[in-house]
């Protein structure tokens, strides 16, 4: 490899994934910034993208969203070696979601690793406003603010608080992170999840004890009164429709996975639990903040949440049998640089 380029992890078509030489980012625009990417974190999507089940993608894609790094040269307001966590949605900033701070949601968004070539680099050009300073966090907390910040952001959409009743469904990183977030609101937290060995692993971990293998289960655990707010993380169609029943009357439904199914329920049960359904795409700055407050008030424990750390080399190996088997996992991180 030269001075010039640099290894990139390319999902070249599904099935295939390569370790290439892409030359080293030049012509930085105005108001982005250069950075050495430091960790990235593996996603669902990164899976979906290399078993070809991702809809808006177009091979071949430098995968990776859930970055950090540090700031190659000064740029921007920025110090060279500064730490920073990667925001990877690049909004338009023009369109009515962005003009009413919801960049989130925004008409055109661009996201790493998907819509754009990502961060499993060596180095990345990033819009500044995307950086947000990671002071006080190591690289591997650094790197897992963006999934965490999926979930506290579904918690905030909730509006979640003290007391209340709560069941997630879906026991993988996004549904850990929302359940995590939940508690920290002082929510009574149960999990739902098929698989046992799952439910075994967030009490085991993060001490979350109240695990049900079916909505029936669930709903019977709460005398039939159902749950104040419900979050979905299964990305499974049937899954969600099966919720329903388990929210309680003047309770809420967040759908935090994404699903190209149509979505159908019961109308008149709907209106007759006076039911919230919300939709959370993403996450905003403020989540971002809450994430990075939490991992250093020591409210959230990253080394829980971290199944490995690889080198690029031996993602390259592992990563179609990580994408096969993904029963034990909630996150692998990819270790680029200190």
């Amino acid at each position: 490899m030269s001075a010039k380029t640099m290894n990139v992890g390319v999902v070249i078509e599904p099935g295939q994934f390569a370790i290439e030489q892409r030359p080293l980012p030049s012509d930085i625009p105005e108001g982005w910034v250069l950075i050495d990417i430091c960790a990235v974190g593996m996603c669902g999507t990164d899976y979906h993208i290399l078993e070809g089940k991702h809809p808006f993608l177009a091979y071949p894609r430098v995968i990776g969203h859930e970055l950090c790094g540090r700031v190659t040269r000064e740029a921007e307001g920025w110090n060279a070696g500064d730490l920073v966590v990667v925001n990877p949605y690049l909004a338009c900033g023009s369109c009515r979601a962005c003009e009413r701070g919801k960049p989130n949601c925004c008409y055109q968004i661009e996201v790493l690793g998907v819509h754009r070539d990502g961060g499993l680099a060596a180095q990345l050009a990033v819009p500044a406003g995307n950086l947000y300073p990671a002071d006080g966090l190591t690289p591997l907390q650094a790197a897992m603010t963006e999934f965490l910040a999926i979930g506290a952001h579904a918690v905030r959409r909730s509006e979640v608080g003290e007391g209340d009743r709560v069941l997630v469904t879906g026991v993988g990183p996004i549904g850990i992170g929302t359940a995590l977030f939940a508690r920290l609101k002082g929510a009574e937290v149960d999990l739902l999840d098929l698989s046992e060995a799952r439910l075994d692993m967030a009490a085991r971990k993060f001490g979350l004890e109240v695990g049900h293998t079916s909505v029936d289960a669930a709903l019977s655990a709460t005398g039939g009164d159902g749950y104040d707010v419900l979050f979905d993380a299964t990305g499974h169609g049937g899954a969600i429709e099966a919720g329903f029943k388990a929210v309680a009357h003047g309770g809420s439904y967040v759908l935090v996975s994404v699903v190209k199914d149509d979505i159908t329920f019961s109308d008149p049960e709907f209106h007759k639990r006076e039911m919230r359904l919300i939709g959370s795409r993403n996450a905003l700055k403020s989540d971002f903040d809450c994430v990075m407050e939490a991992f250093r008030n020591g409210l959230i424990d990253a080394e829980a949440l971290c199944s490995s750390v690889l080198s690029l080399e031996e993602l390259s190996q592992q990563f179609g049998d990580l994408a096969s088997d993904r029963a034990d996992l909630i996150k692998v991180i990819v270790e680029l640089k200190g």
